[in-house]
């Protein structure tokens, strides 16, 4: 087993991932990226994507090795495919799930696909299970080391965050420059507070 860890930046779609990469690569870490899929309106700095990660299912692991030492972004979906023989710190990023949907939908607006017409409080079920199953999966690993970071809470109060995520990657990084990387602008999709 390799030592050194791949390092996993993992959460639903629109949970923040593309934020923590760049944050990640601000703080000064390398990022494995292809640059294929282009910052757009969605993500207007970047989407930080490896698409090989997408062949994983398929059996496609011989870029992993380039990946030791690295930060590599892979949804929640594609998680379990992580063969057992490296080590992993994995960044995983949660959000509140109706700002997700929100996002999401947005996202498709945007795109000009349409909506999938699958109500919110169903798909907010399918998620919470999918997520369920995906801790489940990662606690059972013990190649996988996990820190939990809340997307609202990066947002509102990223120090304290991303000192957690510094500590978890043996420290080192300028944690202020990651913080700066937060732009309020981005954050479109607030839950809606009710006073």
């Amino acid at each position: 087993m390799n030592s050194k860890p791949v390092i996993v930046v993992s959460g639903l779609p629109r949970s923040g991932t593309s934020m923590m990469m760049k944050m990640l690569e601000a703080g000064g870490q390398v990022i494995l990226t292809d640059n294929l899929r282009e910052a757009d309106g969605n993500n207007p700095k970047g989407y930080y994507e490896f698409e090989r990660v997408k062949q994983m299912k398929d059996g496609d692991l011989a870029w992993l090795p380039d990946a030791v030492g690295k930060v590599v972004k892979i949804v929640t979906g594609l998680i379990a495919y992580l063969p057992s023989d490296y080590n992993y710190k994995v960044i995983f990023m949660r959000r509140d799930l109706k700002e997700v949907l929100s996002s999401q939908k947005k996202m498709l607006g945007r795109l000009g696909k349409g909506d999938d017409n699958i109500p919110d409080d169903k798909m907010a079920k399918t998620y919470e299970e999918h997520l369920k199953q995906v801790k489940g999966w990662l606690v059972r690993q013990p190649n996988i080391e996990v820190l939990y970071v809340d997307y609202n809470t990066m947002v509102s109060d990223p120090l304290e965050s991303l000192q957690k995520v510094n500590a978890l990657l043996g420290g080192g990084m300028d944690v202020q420059k990651m913080a700066s990387v937060v732009d309020q602008e981005l954050y479109r999709e607030r839950k809606q507070v009710i006073v």
